[in-house]
């Protein structure tokens, strides 16, 4: 039986793509690729001619068979557009049919944007989560991170440039001032990792312009965390209470920031804006 390589590409720097990967790209007798264009691209540049079929999000249902005819008869590579195919890419279908088949499957081990986030991040990387994108809008990622929000494990998401600034909004609101590293552009000429709270990193974006893919790494949960810092729910909930019995927002701030462990000016803030509510 012939075997389907899951060959892992560069995700930026063309040099981080091994020996392996390119000798097998080379011998097989497919490469079913995400996007044809930019594999065409990494192929061409190392002087490798080998047939492609576009497989993608889009097409994987009609192009199944059409790869599983060529795994018949020859070897065939699974590239994703940059990283490591089937890690939030499409693939679980193909590498599921070929088993099925009785088709041997070989990863061809390489680069990935979450590892490679998650090992600089300076956060814990013994055990983490990976949830692939946060969701688009704005109730349905607030409801995975609330489910989230007690996980003691690091957490990785992967996110857009135009939507980080209301993800660090809702990573603040859901759970505080946790560490959180922002990796951008991995192993590209302008690489960037930004730790901070979520608050900072957002402080920081809000002033800058934000480009290329993004993946956050979050700490876990700790059981002593709410002694030290309130996520801001919590802090909205004190406060509201605090109005309500007619506390003047600047003692109730000070109150709040020593009990909350945030900043006694970012809590006045807040009050003073339910106040006007």
């Amino acid at each position: 039986m012939s075997t389907l390589y899951l060959v892992a590409t560069p995700i930026g720097n063309l040099e981080d793509i091994s020996p392996r990967a390119l000798r097998i790209l080379g011998e097989v007798g497919l490469i079913a690729a995400e996007d044809t264009r930019r594999t065409g691209k990494l192929l061409g540049h190392f002087g490798i001619r080998t047939r492609m079929l576009s497989y993608h999000d889009h097409n994987k249902s009609a192009r199944l068979e059409a790869v599983l005819e060529a795994l018949a008869m020859q070897d065939v590579a699974l590239v994703s557009d940059a990283g490591t195919p089937n890690l939030n890419d499409p693939g679980y279908e193909l590498v599921q049919a070929a088993w099925a088949q009785g088709h041997t499957v070989s990863p061809v081990p390489g680069p990935s944007a979450p590892l490679a986030a998650l090992t600089a991040s300076g956060l814990p990387s013994d055990t983490f989560l990976f949830l692939g994108y946060l969701p688009r809008r704005r109730p349905a990622r607030l409801r995975l991170l609330e489910e989230n929000a007690r996980q003691p494990h690091t957490l990785i998401f992967l996110e857009t440039p135009h939507r980080l600034l209301g993800s660090l909004a809702d990573l603040q609101a859901v759970f505080g001032p946790r560490q959180v590293a922002v990796a951008r552009e991995l192993t590209k000429l302008h690489e960037e990792i930004r730790r901070g709270t979520p608050e900072e990193l957002r402080a920081h974006y809000e002033n800058s312009a934000v480009r290329g893919e993004i993946t956050l790494v979050v700490a876990g949960y700790a059981p002593d965390l709410e002694q030290v810092s309130w996520p801001e729910t919590r802090v909205r909930a004190a406060l509201a209470e605090g109005l309500a019995q007619g506390t003047a927002p600047s003692a109730l701030a000070k109150q709040v920031a020593k009990e909350s462990g945030w900043s006694r000016r970012s809590v006045y803030r807040l009050a003073v804006g339910l106040e006007g509510e």
